[in-house]
């Protein structure tokens, strides 16, 4: 089973044409050169990929691992994991 990191950094590798390398828990999306719009797409694929809702704002990412964090915890409290870390709280809203 593929982790979100490992999903994350192929991701990020293929698309965004990023040396795997580089890709660390703890790089900053400023220095891997991923600006907000680059952000915002990654996040479209982030939805489309684990079935989850991202607001319009979400909080500040700002290293890889920052991402990771706020997908796991989306996933676990979009799909009922109440043990879900509270480090990003759900950021969406319910209709």
């Amino acid at each position: 089973m593929t982790t979100t990191f490992e999903w994350l950094r192929t991701t990020l590798a293929q698309d965004y044409n990023l040396e795997p390398a580089a890709l660390t828990p703890d790089a900053s999306l400023e220095s891997l050169g991923l600006d907000s719009l680059a952000v915002a797409e990654l996040l479209f694929a982030v939805e489309e990929k684990f079935k989850i809702t991202v607001a319009a704002e979400p909080p500040p990412l700002k290293t890889l691992s920052d991402v990771f964090q706020f997908i796991d915890a989306q996933i676990a409290v979009q799909h009922g994991d109440l043990t879900a870390t509270d480090k990003f709280p759900s950021t969406s809203s319910s209709i």
